[in-house]
């Protein structure tokens, strides 16, 4: 049998714990080290575990990190969304070198992200600012501690917990509770590969659950005696996307809440003593799953599972709803949520604290600010009355809760602006193009989303291949050789994959690549032209995607083509490489 060597990044985490790195990384600060001293002193290994610390090292930028803060449930309270911007806006700032206040000529400086996670990033932070920026956080219950690096990251749940009346019971105690519990656990903190959570008790799986390593959503059985009907949780487990996309598998199971955290111990578990370690590129729990199958997979679980786990009871998940955007009633009478509308998930540190102080302005005692999956926000507890002066605040009008669809349905990934997989830049496009089709391509008006998702690489971390329209990073050498070229005199010009059809849900399905290695500058007038046969084509209520689905690959590249978008005019450029989000 052939013995497969262990894969560089497993050995970096045996030579040392990667929780250990926090503790390192204060010591680097007080010693005012450059990188390259931190590197002379603990080898080039101690980037990758200082992933583990929530912080990865800028790819073009080097001698500063994105920092990306934990947000369970996406829940904040006003004080620690205050203190998040508060900090975007002293710390995320880019130095002269890198174009200062003019880094970007869309969201300028001191700027954040909110990601499909949950989680905010930051950009720009300097080793010596992090003791700071976590002593901060300290005193507001915030961490960046286990953002990133191979353990279970950001517990995902419904953005609206204890707030809809599509909800079943309030999942936010049992996100709290397993983030709790994997936080700062050295014994769960080195896994194959990284560990995605979702746990949820709205019926309209918000969450996700079906493109997680563990999706819990609701359920209701009747466990007899005292008991009876309890409501509680079914599980999905092997979901995700990048290279190698997977729908998640039911198991038989039915959690109560109190058994959550002991139930995701033992899938941790599972994983632990069973996930492949050696070959990076199949180290996610999905691939084991896939290897074992559903039953043997949820075998191994049970072996390892101190509590009893009932077979599965009646479920309770009816549909899939994508955002929260617009002003919604709450289930407490009188009582209003707002979600704003972020494009492509950036805003400055500065109006994002505006957002806090406007929650605790306008909002009851129990007001908070809301993170959700598509990189939008929540203001909650808003009484009737508030809402119009709360409309009224600067930032308001800049993220309204009233897109339109192509604005509303905009997702992208950090691109190659800081990240060192990125292929494209994404953030500024994805902004551009949204609100260029909002002008350009009149939709049906019962269409009030467009769910258009990019990401800078092959790495999925805009999730592309649930989206309406999916774009993946890509280069390509275009035929005309006028243009910039590189050293072999080829034009290359940024470019992207082009896919169509995906959805979550009922009738989930991951999108179909229909074009590869499209040049950039060719997209929008093939949207043009999809959207026009799709205005006139369509059959009463028919979703985008449906119709993408139906008019199938070789319609859609007709259409596409007869825009003389020259959609097909590149050739790919291997670029190589992974993402790791």
């Amino acid at each position: 049998m052939e013995v497969v060597a262990m894969n560089t990044v497993e050995q970096y985490k045996q030579e040392k714990h990667p929780l250990d790195v926090i503790e390192d990384l204060k010591e680097y600060a007080a010693d005012g080290l450059s990188f390259d001293e931190i590197e002379e002193r603990a080898g080039d290994g101690e980037w990758e575990r200082l992933k583990w610390a929530g912080m990865y090292s800028h790819g073009v930028q080097r001698g500063y990190f994105m920092m990306r803060t934990k947000v369970p449930g996406g829940y904040l309270t006003p004080d620690q969304a205050e203190v998040i911007g508060e900090i975007a806006t002293e710390y995320a700032t880019a130095p002269e070198e890198h174009g200062g206040e003019e880094q970007n000529e869309i969201w300028g400086d001191a700027y954040l992200d909110i990601t499909t996670r949950q989680d905010i990033q930051k950009h720009w932070i300097e080793v010596e600012d992090v003791p700071e920026i976590w002593d901060r956080y300290d005193e507001v219950d915030l961490t960046t501690i286990q953002g990133c690096g191979d353990s279970a990251r950001n517990v995902l749940g419904c953005p609206a917990a204890g707030l809809d009346d599509h909800e079943c019971f309030d999942a936010q105690p049992v996100v709290d509770a397993v983030s709790d519990f994997f936080t700062e656990n050295r014994e769960y903190a080195n896994l194959p590969r990284k560990f995605k959570l979702t746990i949820t008790g709205c019926t309209q799986d918000c969450a996700q659950s079906q493109i997680n390593d563990v999706g819990m959503t609701p359920a209701r059985k009747d466990l007899g005696g005292e008991r009876g009907q309890v409501y509680g949780f079914h599980v999905r487990v092997g979901g995700g996307l990048s290279d190698g996309p997977r729908m998640a598998s039911d198991l038989d199971v039915f959690v109560p809440p109190e058994d959550a955290v002991e139930f995701t111990r033992a899938v941790a578990q599972t994983f632990k003593e069973l996930g492949d370690r050696n070959n990076r590129g199949v180290c996610r729990m999905r691939y084991l799953v896939q290897q074992l199958g559903a039953e043997k997979f949820e075998e191994a679980v049970r072996d390892r599972c101190t509590v009893d786990l009932p077979t599965q009871g009646v479920d309770l998940t009816e549909g899939y709803t994508g955002d929260h955007v617009g002003v919604h009633d709450q289930k407490q009478d009188g009582l209003k949520y707002v979600g704003f509308n972020v494009i492509a998930g950036r805003m400055g540190g500065d109006e994002f604290a505006e957002a806090a102080r406007a929650a605790k302005k306008y909002g009851t005692e129990d007001a908070s600010v809301r993170l959700a999956t598509d990189q939008n926000f929540l203001i909650t507890h808003i009484p009737a009355e508030n809402v119009g002066e709360l409309m009224n605040e600067p930032f308001a009008r800049k993220y309204r809760p009233d897109p339109g669809p192509f604005s509303r349905g905009a997702v992208g990934c950090t691109g190659s602006e800081f990240c060192n997989y990125g292929i494209i830049e994404t953030k500024n496009r994805v902004r551009r193009w949204a609100k260029a089709l909002d002008k350009r391509i009149d939709t049906p008006e019962d269409l009030d989303v467009v769910r258009m998702h990019m990401s800078g690489c092959s790495a999925s971390c805009a999730q592309p291949q649930i989206a309406d329209i999916g774009f993946r990073g890509e280069t390509v050498k275009l035929d005309d050789p006028e243009g910039t070229t590189n050293e072999e005199g080829d034009n290359i010009v940024e470019g992207m994959d082009f896919g169509l059809g995906g959805s979550l849900g009922a009738d989930n399905e991951f999108l179909d690549w229909v074009e590869t290695a499209v040049p950039a500058d060719s997209v929008i007038p093939a949207l043009e032209q999809l959207f026009g046969a799709y205005a006139e084509e369509r059959e009463d209520g028919e979703r985008f995607y449906e119709w993408c689905r139906d008019a199938g690959n070789d319609r859609l590249r007709a259409v596409m083509q007869g825009a003389d978008a020259n959609v097909a005019g590149g050739v790919a450029v291997d670029t190589g490489g992974r993402g790791d989000d």
